[in-house]
């Protein structure tokens, strides 16, 4: 299968969701090749001492999303890694925030590198933080 083809395959359900998607919470993957999305609704569980969501949840979103859309884009027979996850965090994430929304899209695509791509926004429209990831690409 393809990239793409894999991850709707996982939507479908006709091959397992990553363990992390529920581990954490993520909820309605989707997207199209190039770009991915998929939500949390923030609970008290995913708060950090300071009483807003940890760090650690808002960067795993964003490294779903540009790890996603990056695979979205492998021919049958290539896989992906992460190299690096650049965020920043540019507003507080609490339950009352409402759903938060990552979406990723990749920025350029070559033979054995990929730059991608995410930010995450609140029920609001506001964006809550943002990240660049660089992947390698091989057979």
């Amino acid at each position: 299968m393809t990239g793409m083809e894999q991850l709707m395959a996982m939507v479908d359900g006709r091959l397992p969701a990553a363990p992390i998607s529920e581990t954490v919470g993520l909820v309605d993957f989707g997207g199209e090749e190039g770009a991915i999305h998929v939500s949390l609704d923030p609970e008290h569980r995913h708060y950090n001492p300071l009483g807003t969501v940890h760090g650690g949840v808002l960067a795993t979103m964003l490294d779903t999303v540009a790890g996603c859309s990056v695979h979205s884009t492998l021919a049958v027979g290539e896989g992906y890694t992460s190299l690096d996850l650049t965020v920043k965090f540019l507003r507080a994430v609490t339950v009352d925030s409402g759903r938060i929304t990552a979406t990723g899209r990749v920025l350029q695509r070559g033979r054995r590198t990929a730059l991608a791509e995410a930010q995450v926004h609140d029920a609001a429209g506001r964006l809550v933080a943002h990240a660049t990831s660089s992947c390698m690409i091989f057979s």
